[in-house]
């Protein structure tokens, strides 16, 4: 196996984490571990290097466009934003079998419905600032800052090494604030944020089949894979592990099954040696649309 140690992908950042995990996604020959000095991705190959086998495999501009989860796709209704429950479950019919249904699976439920007839969003789907309000939208920018990148510009990013642009990105990395202070630019490496959208692939969103439309029916707003609930109560808190063991997309998506925050006990069967919970960004005020997260050690 071909190693190749990442520095700019620690555990302890959660687009990080799921930018290495996304990396697992984008090509099944990628194996992840993580190290135990540093919980740093280590990305390996049979046979190959990691970073050309991502380079081989990057999505091209027209795959990108061409998601499910995209404005217009095929025959079936616009989406944007605001989805109500019919237009998902007519894009979910359509993209059933889809390879990259899950685009779908890990961005809104029908399974949460509110008053308004609209579906519920996941927590990795925030709303953003100004227009760029949809997922997809900022998905196709950032991949449109590196449509074709290299070995070199790629393994920069796992580097730490690489320029950052001005973007919002996905939304959610707490990394891209400037100062509270002032109005500072949001800056992104827009690699990594292109692998964590990958990352998502194994977040579904789900639901506990509410619909606040209905009479005496209460609104959940969803939950999304990795997002428990603390046991003194409050909101969802999004929880990961840092691992031994080289694992491929299926791996992981395993162990995350079997892994438990609270049960440490099975933590050493699972070559489990750290993991995280996240922490939320506190807004100025309530018109604040600005979303991110942090994270604490567990």
């Amino acid at each position: 196996m071909n190693e190749v140690t990442c520095p700019g992908l620690p555990a302890s950042w959660v687009n990080s984490w799921l930018a290495a995990v996304g990396a697992t996604v984008i090509d099944p020959r990628i194996r992840l571990r993580w190290t135990g000095d540093g919980n740093l991705a280590v990305l390996s190959a049979d046979g190959l290097d990691p970073v050309e086998a991502l380079t081989e495999s990057w999505p091209e501009e027209r795959f990108v466009s061409e998601l499910p989860i995209s404005s217009q796709w095929g025959k079936t209704k616009n989406m944007e934003r605001k989805i109500p429950v019919e237009v998902f479950r007519d894009r979910a019919r359509a993209a059933r079998g889809s390879p990259q249904s899950w685009t779908l699976s890990s961005t809104v439920t029908d399974l949460s419905v509110d008053k308004n007839g609209e579906v519920a969003h996941a927590p990795f789907d925030p709303p953003g600032p100004g227009t760029v309000k949809w997922l997809h939208h900022r998905l196709q920018k950032i991949h449109g800052a590196v449509p074709n990148p290299s070995t070199e510009r790629i393994k920069d990013s796992l580097m730490g090494k690489a320029p950052r642009i001005k973007n919002n990105g996905l939304g959610f990395d707490l990394a891209r604030l400037g100062s509270g202070a002032d109005e500072s630019d949001k800056w992104i490496d827009p690699i990594l944020e292109v692998l964590a959208f990958f990352g998502l692939a194994l977040f579904p969103m789900r639901g506990e089949g509410a619909d606040a439309r209905q009479p005496m029916a209460g609104f959940d707003a969803g939950r999304q894979r990795g997002w428990r609930r603390p046991a003194a109560g409050g909101p969802r808190l999004f929880h990961w592990p840092a691992w031994g063991q080289p694992l491929g997309m299926e791996g992981i998506d395993a162990l995350l099954d079997t892994w438990k925050p609270s049960k440490t006990q099975n933590w050493d069967l699972l070559s489990v040696h750290a993991a995280w919970k996240s922490t939320a960004f506190k807004t100025s005020s309530t018109s604040d649309p600005t979303r991110a997260y942090g994270s604490e050690r567990i």
